[in-house]
């Protein structure tokens, strides 16, 4: 065998050896940011958490979620939005990002793309504007779901807005929200997102004195009617959803909460 031969041989296998190396590490660095993934980074969430009807839960620093593949988005994302997170900070908006810590994995944020649907937060990047982190984080592809411009813009961004409030007004509430998936929704791009007919949001209060709830289901169209028209009881939503919300609490406590579709301990 020539020398020139050998060395082709020796460079190939250096070729492959460096090859391998790089996919070994790439593998590496997913599995990591998976198993990062499954940590709970809050006490609060770990408490809060609902069930999740897929048993692919995600922990980020600033909300957990629950990911349903079948629909190529979070079946809820729940956080705390404590009074200190209010924040005026203005960061600039960043690019999507396709969840890595999903391990069937994230819908590509491309599916969106002249669907004629907005990409809705369901954390929204307004309740985390006390760091940039927190901020850019939302704009992960598991922490949104097909909106109606007008709906995201209109209503729904008005609840949003009502959250803040009770936020401050409370000393923080616990969120969970989400779109209500079920079969044979509408889809959109190439991994068929599904796009919810209803989005819900459940508020918890445990910080102003005695524990209190409160839930809305909106349907997925704009509406100029008032936020308290939308008030449903949590076991309405369980029912649409099969989530069992606040498990943790006390059963006794849990179901009367869960029961009431009352709003008069709310400031409208």
């Amino acid at each position: 065998m020539n020398r020139n031969k050998i060395y082709s041989i020796i460079a190939l296998v250096i070729l492959l050896g460096v090859y391998g190396y790089e996919s070994f590490l790439k593998e590496e660095g997913a599995f990591q940011i998976i198993q990062n993934g499954k940590e709970t980074k809050s006490n609060t969430n770990e408490y809060f958490l609902p069930t999740s009807t897929t048993g692919q839960v995600v922990h980020h620093e600033g909300y957990s979620l629950s990911y349903n593949e079948k629909y190529e988005q979070s079946e809820w994302v729940a956080y705390e939005l404590k009074k200190s997170h209010l924040s005026k900070n203005n960061f600039k908006r960043p690019y999507f990002e396709i969840d890595k810590a999903v391990r069937t994995g994230a819908a590509n944020w491309r599916n969106y793309k002249n669907s004629g649907y907005d990409r809705g937060h369901l954390c929204p990047a307004a309740d985390r504007r006390y760091s940039k982190f927190a901020h850019d984080e939302t704009f992960l592809t598991s922490n949104i779901s097909p909106q109606e411009h007008q709906f995201n813009a209109g209503i729904w961004n008005r609840l949003e807005q009502k959250v803040r409030y009770w936020a401050s007004k409370y000393n923080g509430v616990f969120v969970v929200t989400g779109g209500v998936l079920k079969p044979k929704l509408k889809i959109i791009g190439d991994e068929n997102v599904s796009v919810p007919n209803q989005f819900y949001k459940v508020l918890i209060d445990n910080n102003s004195g005695k524990t209190k709830m409160i839930a809305f289901l909106m349907p997925h169209r704009n509406s100029n009617k008032p936020l308290y028209e939308f008030v449903v009881s949590v076991d309405e939503i369980e029912k649409l959803t099969g989530i069992d919300f606040c498990p943790e609490l006390d059963d006794a406590i849990e179901n009367k909460l869960e029961a009431s579709d009352s709003y008069k301990n709310w400031s409208f």
